[in-house]
C-alpha cells in the first residue's frame, strides 16, 4: 500500500505534535517531517518530497501564503492544505489563490483532517466545515460583477515589491534586497498601484493583509 507522505508546517510545537499524533494513527499516512516556519517548509519539501503539506498560514520568516506560492512554483504536484484559526475571506481566498487545494480551521475534527489529506492526495479540493459561506459570498461577488483586484493581477516580482512596500520598506531598501536598480522598483511600484487601483501605501497595506500577502503581525 502506497502511503501518503505528509509534511507538517506550523510554528507551534504542540500543534505539530497533535497533528502528527492524529495522522500517524492512519495506516495509509506517513508524517515525513515538521517545519517551524515557511522557509523551513520550503527547504524540507525539497528534501523530503511530500505528497501533501499541511501549512499553517501565520508562520514567521515566510507566511503560509507566500510559502505555498513558492513551493508550488518549485513543485506543482504537491497538494497543500491551509490550516488556520481564521475563517475570514481574505485568508481563505489568499491561500486558495496561492494554489492550496484545501483549507481547514484548527478546531476541525480529526476525521476531517484525515479526509482532507486523502482528498488532496487524490487531486480533489477540500474546504473545511464553516468556510463554505465564505466561498459562496465570493461566488456571488463574481457573478454580480463586483470582483475586486487580487494578487493574481500581479506578476511574481510585483507581488514581492508590493509585499515589501506593505512591510514599510522604501524603494532603495527594496532595490538592495532584490538586487535591482531603484528605477526598476519605481516602475514596479507604479504598475502595482495602477493594476490594483490603489493610490497610497496605507491602501496597499490593507490590500496586502486582506489578500494574505502579509499578515497583521508580520
Amino acid at each position: 500500500m502506497k502511503r501518503i507522505r505528509v509534511l507538517l508546517a506550523d510554528d507551534h510545537t504542540i500543534v505539530r505534535g497533535g497533528l502528527r499524533m492524529l495522522l500517524t494513527l492512519e495506516k495509509d499516512i506517513q508524517v515525513v517531517g515538521e517545519a517551524a516556519d515557511g522557509a523551513e517548509a520550503l527547504r524540507l519539501a525539497g528534501e523530503l518530497k511530500p505528497h501533501v503539506v499541511v501549512m499553517d498560514i501565520g508562520m514567521p520568516v515566510l507566511n503560509g501564503v507566500e510559502a505555498t506560492r513558492k513551493l508550488l512554483a518549485a513543485d506543482p504536484s504537491v497538494g497543500i492544505i491551509g490550516l488556520s484559526i481564521h475563517s475570514d475571506r481574505r485568508f481563505v481566498l489568499g491561500m486558495l489563490a496561492a494554489g492550496a487545494k484545501g483549507y481547514l480551521l484548527k478546531n476541525c475534527a480529526a476525521e476531517e483532517l484525515v479526509e482532507a489529506v486523502r482528498n488532496v492526495m487524490e487531486g480533489r479540493v477540500h474546504i473545511g466545515t464553516g468556510i463554505s459561506g465564505v466561498m459562496a459570498e465570493d461566488y456571488v461577488r463574481q457573478v454580480q460583477g463586483r470582483e475586486e483586484p487580487t494578487l493574481l493581477d500581479l506578476s511574481e516580482r510585483e507581488r514581492e515589491v508590493a509585499r515589501l512596500l506593505s512591510l514599510g520598506r522604501n524603494n532603495k531598501q527594496i532595490a538592495s534586497k532584490l538586487e535591482v536598480s531603484v528605477k526598476t522598483i519605481e516602475t514596479h511600484r507604479q504598475h502595482v498601484m495602477e493594476k490594483l487601483g490603489i493610490h497610497s501605501i496605507a491602501d496597499l497595506t490593507r490590500f496586502a493583509i486582506r489578500e494574505g500577502l502579509v499578515l497583521p503581525d508580520d
